[in-house]
């Protein structure tokens, strides 16, 4: 807990059971119950959007449909023809995290993709999937991929190490870039929160600099659905960038 009159911008990402003693029991937080509702949500969207199957779609189908699209066209031009194959992992993967990422921007919600553990455990289903499809395809031929063509074997020794790391840096990488902007999003929202509510405390020479306090807050959120959409994005085009390597090997 902040002391008075300090800002604690970081308790908003603290884990609590949720459910009282049966979720301390099964370690179900508030994080866990947001990934379900997700599920939940994104289950109702494509179940209850595509129900219908209307040729002048209603809203739900509409954006059910626009969404698939989407995903299937970027698979498709990314990784080519075999992008069909990975569509289904990419097309979860993306809503999942597009859901978490919009739904923790409002009150009473939590982000779970603001913690590092949750987008490190997506980022190894991404590399382990990619590493597996290049096996599977290529056999001990995918070990080229760490190979540069043209270089001089001499130089081998050196160079394979650092294709090798920056192969597995797509852990952090991937991983960090999504944990950090919902992070530092979260973080600026609190902060200027808590500001307007501070200066509106003050009296009336507060007023205008709560005032100024909350309109950046207000502009803030509406950065934060942009990057919540974008990052979603990132994180699928990246992972369809690493499965057309997996499959074509460059």
């Amino acid at each position: 807990m902040a002391a008075p009159g300090k800002i604690d911008a970081l308790s908003q990402f603290e884990l609590h059971p949720v459910f009282g003693a049966l979720g301390r029991s099964l370690d179900f937080s508030q994080s866990t119950l947001m990934m379900a509702v997700v599920a939940i949500l994104t289950l109702a969207l494509l179940g209850l959007g595509m129900r219908p199957r209307a040729m002048v779609p209603g809203r739900l189908q509409a954006a059910a449909e626009m969404l698939y699209e989407f995903t299937y066209n970027m698979c498709v031009e990314t990784i080519g023809p075999e992008g069909k194959r990975f569509f289904p992992f990419v097309f979860t993967l993306f809503l999942f995290i597009l859901f978490g990422n919009l739904l923790g921007v409002f009150p009473y919600f939590f982000t779970f993709t603001s913690h590092i553990a949750v987008t490190l455990a997506l980022t190894v289903a991404v590399v382990l999937m990619t590493t597996v499809v290049g096996l599977y395809i290529h056999k001990l031929h995918f070990f080229s991929y760490f190979v540069p063509q043209g270089v001089p074997k001499a130089l081998l020794p050196l160079l394979v190490p650092i294709e090798v790391l920056s192969y597995l840096s797509r852990l952090i990488s991937l991983s960090v870039r999504l944990f950090a902007n919902m992070m530092a999003g979260h973080v600026m929202l609190e902060v200027f929160g808590a500001f307007v509510i501070m200066l509106g405390g003050a009296g009336l020479l507060g007023l205008a600099p709560a005032g100024l306090a909350l309109g950046v807050n207000t502009i803030l959120i509406g950065f934060e659905l942009l990057v919540a959409v974008l990052q979603a994005y990132v994180f699928a085009i990246l992972t369809c960038i690493y499965l057309h390597d997996a499959v074509h090997l460059h």
